[in-house]
């Protein structure tokens, strides 16, 4: 099936002039949402709980207000919070005060594809998914360009709901790149899988197993930090720029002589098999009932593994390297 990617003129911000937007919840997504948005001319309120999102939206020129509030008042909701935390967030302060004829927008389909939210009959439901970060999308809005997004619609009660979610992405600036269409399962489904075996999981298992080679075979962690993660970056920015091609193009033949032939040794079928398990778990829910288990228990796993890396020889290598980098203390 062809792709369908929506560009700025298949889209009508002018669709929510007249409409209001709520966006619940000021963190990443949440702030660059209501700052592109209200930017595009629309008006935004605020939904968020005293706390720091609250004083950060405050201090951006918002009049935050209490969720209900703030869903009462409006004609589409974006609901920008985490996943583990929006279903009771929605069970208390939205469901009860969403009505037919209004929207409901998420940016990332979780709760939606694993029944956590069951939104009432007669409330469109869609989503735009921003392909990156809120700090990105705020950036490329404001200089002008666009980060793309996935748009997808669960339910149509309108006959609108397409026609709302194109206008939030252009708010947001994504229709100056390219919005792709699809659903909320395959969103949820692809994500889920791509962070865990490649972005964020698959990258820094094979990013710590081969300076713990080095190490182990005598090399100072230093130097095996900035070879097997500093490096990393300049290879990701070629990718991203020019594919692996144009990377491969732009690195010294030697480097591509060993990715070509050393690089596929790295992935074996028993990789590829872990692979396909972990679809699985993502498909079946059992992932996200793992991870919902997690946090009713207090997140004792997820907090041990993240103290046991945060003090590792690797970690504390990197911070050595980046002390040679003074100025990247200034974006952290």
């Amino acid at each position: 099936m062809a792709l369908r990617v929506y560009r700025e003129d298949d889209a009508k911000l002018d669709y929510l002039k007249e409409r209001n937007v709520a966006v619940i919840g000021y963190g990443n997504q949440g702030r660059a949402h209501a700052l592109n948005l209200r930017d595009s001319g629309l008006t935004v309120i605020v939904g968020q709980r005293p706390g720091a999102g609250f004083e950060r939206a405050v201090a951006d020129e918002f009049t935050p207000v209490p969720v209900p509030e703030a869903t009462g008042q409006a004609d589409l909701v974006v609901l920008t919070l985490p996943d583990e935390t929006a279903a009771a967030t929605y069970a208390e302060s939205i469901g009860p005060t969403l009505r037919a004829g209004k929207t409901l927008g998420f940016v990332h389909g979780f709760n939606i594809r694993f029944g956590l939210i069951d939104p009432p009959d007669g409330v469109d439901v869609v989503m735009v998914a921003p392909k990156g970060p809120g700090s990105l999308l705020r950036a490329l809005y404001v200089e002008g360009k666009g980060l793309p997004s996935l748009v997808a619609v669960e339910r149509d009660a309108s006959g609108q709901a397409l026609a709302t979610a194109l206008a939030w992405a252009a708010g947001i600036g994504s229709t100056r790149a390219g919005v792709v269409e699809t659903t909320f399962a395959a969103e949820t489904e692809t994500d889920l899988f791509g962070e865990q075996t490649v972005l964020c999981g698959g990258v820094t298992a094979l990013m710590k197993a081969a300076f713990e080679t080095l190490v182990e075979a005598g090399y100072e962690p230093e130097f095996a930090y900035l070879e097997c993660v500093h490096e990393l970056k300049q290879i990701v920015d070629l990718i991203y720029e020019a594919g692996l091609s144009g990377m491969r193009a732009r690195i010294s033949n030697t480097a591509e002589y060993g990715d070509l032939t050393r690089g596929p040794r790295m992935v074996s079928e028993a990789t590829r098999r872990e692979m396909r398990r972990v679809l699985d778990e993502i498909r079946s829910g059992e992932f996200a009932r793992e991870w919902l288990a997690e946090c009713r228990a207090g997140r004792p796993c997820f907090d041990r593994l993240f103290a046991e890396d945060a003090n590792s020889d690797f970690e504390k290598a990197g911070r050595a390297v980046r002390q040679l980098m003074p100025w990247l203390a200034e974006k952290t």
